[in-house]
């Protein structure tokens, strides 16, 4: 969809295992034989995620037993339609665990494993984990309980993988659960309890999942805010009910994505401006990159949360 330019989701790990696909054709056209991930010859177990946001999430669940490669990395580059490079290919034909978003964001990804199938590689599609198809609202990396199911599907791939160290990505997923994602449990239950109910604008689709679990008044229509993110075409009904809403100070905080300023998002960003609305942003991928999953998150929150206290005094 060329959105660049305008742009800069115990038990658990048991069940989580039977939506794990493991591949079952030969290694073909890489050199290679045998287990993906044998050419490291370190014992850790080689990873490759499609998007930095799963990758980190890996990466920390891994810790010194994995290697984790994200695909992409670069705030400015459009998941939706990358354009995989020769080293893509070579990463994600030796890994034994690979990735996949899915639900029709990252179909690209689908064409680089076909390229390179391998016995013994397991695929992670996050959407048929979590029971959603195409069409769909793939940005599950915003929902709390799917990130918990992820990183659960992931610390099972990893003890399926290497048995021996079950008990060793076990407590390394209840430390990411328990420890590593306590601020922004913490800040997610604040703002709950602070703000339900508080109607607010939202740019693209991308904030809907947090925004329903933060109990907040979702105004936006969701065809406008799904538009935005395919980067199909807005009908006149949308875009007049967001520039009325925005304009008639029907929402008290306006959401944006400051990777996708299409120019309609723009115009309703210049309206919130002029009404004094207060804006918090949020980003498709880790922004800054080389933050973690939860430090990223924890930023937009604590953003949202000052938005929604100078919007309300509460």
């Amino acid at each position: 969809m060329s959105r660049i330019g305008h742009r800069f989701r115990a038990k658990a790990l048991l069940v989580a295992a039977a939506v794990l696909l493991p591949a079952t054709l030969p290694l073909a056209g890489c050199g290679r034989s045998g287990a993906p991930g044998d050419a490291a010859g370190n014992g850790r177990i080689q990873v490759v995620a499609a998007e930095n946001f799963w990758g980190s999430i890996a990466a920390q669940l891994a810790g010194e037993q994995g290697e984790v490669s994200s695909i992409v990395t670069d705030p400015a580059t459009d998941p939706h339609d990358y354009e995989p490079t020769a080293a893509d290919a070579r990463t994600v034909a030796g890994a034994q665990l690979a990735i996949v978003n899915g639900i029709g964001y990252d179909g690209w990804m689908d064409r680089l494993l076909q390229a390179s199938p391998a016995g013994g590689r397991t695929v992670l599609d996050v959407g048929k984990l979590l029971g959603l198809g195409e069409g769909q609202n793939p940005h599950q990396w915003y929902s709390p309980r799917s990130v918990r199911r992820v990183a659960d599907a992931i610390a099972a791939g990893y003890a399926r993988l290497d048995p021996a160290k079950s008990s060793y990505f076990a407590a390394r997923r209840q430390a990411f659960l328990t420890r590593d994602l306590a601020r922004y449990d913490a800040l997610r239950r604040e703002i709950r309890a602070r703000y339900a109910g508080t109607p607010v604008g939202y740019s693209e689709s991308i904030f809907r999942p947090l925004g329903e679990d933060l109990g907040l008044r979702l105004m936006t229509p969701y065809g406008f805010a799904k538009a935005v993110a395919e980067g199909t075409e807005l009908t006149a009904a949308e875009k007049q009910t967001v520039d009325q809403q925005a304009r008639g100070r029907q929402i008290e905080v306006w959401v944006f994505n400051s990777q996708n300023v299409t120019p309609e998002v723009q115009r309703v960003n210049e309206i919130v401006r002029e009404r004094g609305i207060p804006v918090a942003t949020v980003t498709e991928t880790l922004t800054p990159r080389r933050d973690s999953f939860e430090q990223w998150q924890v930023a937009e929150l604590e953003g949202l949360a000052r938005a929604l206290h100078r919007a309300t005094g509460r």
